[in-house]
C-alpha cells in the first residue's frame, strides 16, 4: 500500500487553475544530461506503455550518447511508478512514461500520494490510439450494434475484461455504458496482457484494449474486432468502424502515452527534453515502429500536453461519476 499525504481534489484545482504545470528551480541545463536517465514506466514489462518507453529510451540515448535505463514499477493503477518519480530528484534525470490512464486516477482515488498539478511537469505527449473492443468467438454479437441490442435484452448478463480498474480501457467502456445505458459487467485485470488471455479463453465475454495488444489476436481469428475507440478509424485496422461510426457520433475515447518529470525541472531542461522527444517520435524510423504498434506520433509541447492532461481529468472525472467507480 502507498502511504496517503495528498487530497486528488486540491490536484485539481491546481490543475485547472495554472497554466502550465508546476517548474521550480532544478539543476543547471548547460551540462544536461550529466548521467544516465531513468525512464519509471509504472506498468509491467511488455505492456504498450513499456515498448513505447524503450522507443524513446533508445532514441534519447543515441541522441545524447548517455545510458537511458527503463525501470518498470507497476502497481496501484500506475499510481507507484508514479510516486517515485514525483519524488525524484528535479533534474532531469528521472523520468516517467504513462498511458492516459493517469488522468483518471485523481477521480477514482479519494486520496493519493501525489498531485498530478503540482508535482509532474510534462515534457511531451508521445503518441496517440484507439482501443479496440473485441469479442470471443463464440459471442453472438458480430457487430456494436449487434452487441448494444442483446446488452439492453439481457442487462447484466455480458462482462468485460480491461486492463484495470481506472485504467483507460475501463474508462472507454464505461463511456460507451454511459451513453447508452446499457448495463455491462466490469472484470479489471492487472495489465492488457492478462483480459486479453481471459478473453481468448473465455472467461470473460468481451475485451477492450489497446490496438497493438488485440489486434494480432483479431488477425489470428482468437478474437473478433467489434469497434475502435477513437472519433476516427485506426490507421493500424481502417477496415474496422469507430464507436461513432456505429450509432453514437458524440462518443470518442483517445488514449494516449506521454512522457514526464518531476515539477520542479528547470525550463531549459523541459525544453531540451522536450526538443530531443518531438526530433525522436518524428524519426521516420520511429514512426515505423509506432504505426506498427498501432499508434500514431505527436510530439507536442508541454504546454500543449499540460492542457490535453487537464481536459481529459474533467473528461473522466464526468464517467466516473456516472459509472460510481471508486478504487477504495
Amino acid at each position: 500500500m502507498w502511504k496517503i499525504c495528498r487530497s486528488s481534489i486540491s490536484g485539481l484545482l491546481v490543475l485547472a487553475s495554472t497554466p502550465a504545470f508546476a517548474q521550480r528551480d532544478g539543476a543547471p541545463a548547460a551540462s544536461y544530461p550529466a548521467r544516465p536517465l531513468r525512464i519509471i514506466v509504472p506498468q509491467s514489462p511488455g505492456a504498450s506503455t513499456d515498448l513505447t518507453a524503450r522507443l524513446v529510451a533508445r532514441a534519447l540515448s543515441e541522441a545524447w550518447k548517455q545510458p537511458v535505463v527503463v525501470d518498470n514499477r507497476p502497481g496501484a493503477g500506475t499510481i507507484i511508478g508514479t510516486e517515485l518519480v514525483t519524488r525524484a530528484a528535479p533534474d532531469g534525470h528521472t523520468l516517467l512514461v504513462v498511458a492516459s490512464g493517469i488522468t483518471v486516477n485523481p477521480s477514482m482515488h479519494k486520496r493519493m500520494p501525489y498531485d498530478t498539478g503540482r508535482d509532474l511537469a510534462p515534457i511531451s505527449q508521445l503518441t496517440r490510439f484507439s482501443n479496440l473492443l473485441a469479442a470471443h468467438p463464440g459471442f453472438p454479437a458480430k457487430t456494436l450494434q449487434d452487441l448494444l441490442a442483446l446488452a439492453k435484452a439481457k442487462p447484466g448478463t455480458i462482462n468485460y475484461a480491461s486492463a484495470g480498474l481506472a485504467s483507460g480501457t475501463h474508462m472507454s467502456m464505461e463511456l460507451l455504458k454511459a451513453m447508452t445505458g446499457i448495463d455491462l459487467v466490469h472484470i479489471p485485470y492487472t495489465g492488457g496482457g492478462p483480459a486479453v488471455t481471459a478473453a481468448i479463453g473465455g472467461q470473460v465475454q468481451l475485451n477492450i484494449g489497446t490496438t497493438v495488444g488485440v489486434l494480432p489476436h483479431v488477425r489470428s481469428g482468437k478474437l473478433k474486432a467489434l469497434a475502435v475507440t477513437t472519433a476516427k478509424r485506426s490507421a493500424a485496422v481502417p477496415e474496422l468502424p469507430t464507436v461513432a461510426e456505429s450509432g453514437l457520433p458524440d462518443y470518442a475515447a483517445t488514449a494516449w502515452f506521454g512522457l514526464l518529470a518531476p515539477a520542479g525541472t528547470q525550463g531549459a531542461i523541459v525544453a531540451k527534453l522536450n526538443a530531443a522527444t518531438v526530433k525522436s517520435v518524428h524519426l521516420r524510423d520511429m514512426q515505423d515502429r509506432l504505426a506498427a504498434e498501432g499508434t500514431e506520433a505527436v510530439g507536442n509541447s508541454p504546454e500543449q500536453f499540460a492542457q490535453i492532461i487537464r481536459t481529459d481529468i474533467a473528461k473522466w472525472a464526468k464517467v466516473v461519476k456516472a459509472s460510481g467507480a471508486k478504487a477504495e
